[in-house]
């Protein structure tokens, strides 16, 4: 399956019409993969499933739930399943834990699972082709409080309208199936419960999100062994700059690259001395960076799985419309929104969620040099009322969560 479905994406670039039928066939192959799954097994109540980020990362909500579950004696009967595009990344998981299982993401054995789960976590959505069954539960988690539009909330105007009904449909199905989602707020909430059309059988979780647990209980001893991992020199400041994918920046058989709008060198020559800058890009972004001309002082992280220990390491954080910085806010560290093509960006993304008004730190919207900007929020930063005001909003549940959610999804166990 893995060669037909590159030999797929490679000939879906020709054309719009030879893209609609590779599409299609690769769609009905992953459709037929899981229902030969389904005729051959049954949910089993005591398999969970885990994925993250389509397989990509051990990472996020699925992470934390995994690792509650770990902690707790009562959920030591229970096989957890873990699908990752590269399981051989992860064996450390196995040592930790006899009954964890690692698959290759979408693989016949990826699929056997996927039907005979009594419960499936996942942060992205169900693949195409799946469908919850009876006796399965279904968590989904997502992947953050949204800036941008999601699901049906996205105009797609540029989209003809078969497009446009066929994605609205996808989500739409997607909500229907949904059990239980983690909701950090109030507003996180109603954004899903439109953006999915969730039906009645969902039950939203609004006390916290799982993935911040650690931000709320990590210690001094787990920054240091975080910072020793990467091997960041000590009394070093440290910037993590997390911007988001831009539409504009899709090649054509290639898929989504960088191209680089801060000034590197200004960032070198005003600060390497006393800090430096943990560069962390999209999970569509596959290209490797050469940072090779500021070694020392711009580290790539975009392959390190969780995120949140980068938060808690990091002294600032620099991004533009990615959702990293409704979690990073829960820490009330200085956070920079560069975003030098707000109206454009905007206008490409149809609108946002709140306006830049709402966020908690400055803005730009030029291209320009920022150093003298991160110099001083890293001198003078003190967190102010719309910072007060934006947690309050939005991240309302500042305490762990994971533990107390699963109780509740596995019925009190």
């Amino acid at each position: 399956m893995t060669e037909l479905s590159r030999f797929l994406k490679r000939i879906a670039n020709t054309n719009p019409q030879i893209k609609a039928l590779s599409v299609k066939a690769y769609e009905d192959l992953l459709t037929m993969n899981y229902r030969l799954a389904v005729s051959r097994t049954l949910p089993d109540t005591k398999l969970v499933f885990f994925e993250s980020y389509l397989g990509r990362k051990y990472s996020c909500s699925p992470r934390a739930f995994y690792e509650a579950m770990l902690q707790d004696p009562r959920y030591g009967k229970y096989r957890k399943i873990w699908a990752f595009t590269e399981p051989e990344k992860h064996r450390d998981l196995v040592k930790k834990d006899p009954d964890t299982v690692l698959v290759r993401y979408g693989s016949r054995e990826y699929y056997r699972y996927l039907a005979s789960a009594g419960y499936i976590i996942s942060n992205y959505g169900l693949p195409h082709g799946v469908r919850k069954r009876p006796g399965q539960v279904y968590v989904q988690t997502w992947h953050g409080t949204p800036l941008k539009k999601i699901g049906c909330d996205v105009p797609r105007q540029n989209l003809s309208r078969q497009e446009r009904e066929y994605t609205d449909r996808k989500y739409r199905a997607e909500g229907r199936q949904i059990d239980y989602m983690p909701s950090p707020s109030p507003f996180y909430s109603e954004t899903v419960k439109r953006a999915f059309r969730l039906g009645r059988q969902a039950t939203l979780l609004e006390y916290g999100y799982p993935r911040n647990d650690s931000l709320f209980t990590a210690r001094e001893e787990d920054i240091a062994r975080i910072r020793k991992k990467l091997s960041i020199p000590e009394g070093k400041k440290i910037i993590l700059y997390a911007p988001t994918w831009r539409q504009e920046d899709h090649v054509a058989g290639e898929g989504y690259v960088y191209r680089p709008a801060l000034d590197f060198q200004a960032l070198y020559n005003a600060l390497s001395g006393d800090a430096l800058i943990l560069f962390r890009t999209h999970y569509f972004i596959r290209e490797n960076l050469d940072l090779s001309a500021y070694k020392g002082f711009l580290l790539d992280v975009s392959d390190y799985d969780e995120v949140n220990e980068l938060y808690l390491i990091s002294d600032l954080l620099i991004t533009d419309y990615s959702s990293v910085f409704f979690d990073y806010a829960n820490l009330w560290r200085p956070i920079l929104f560069y975003m030098y093509d707000y109206e454009s960006y905007r206008e490409e993304m149809e609108d946002f969620y709140i306006g830049i008004d709402r966020l908690p730190g400055p803005v730009i919207k030029e291209r320009r040099d920022i150093s003298e900007d991160i110099k001083e929020l890293l001198d003078h930063f003190v967190p102010d009322e719309k910072y007060r005001e934006f947690n309050r909003d939005f991240n309302p549940c500042n305490r762990p969560c994971a533990a107390e959610m699963l109780e509740e999804i596995f019925d009190g166990i």
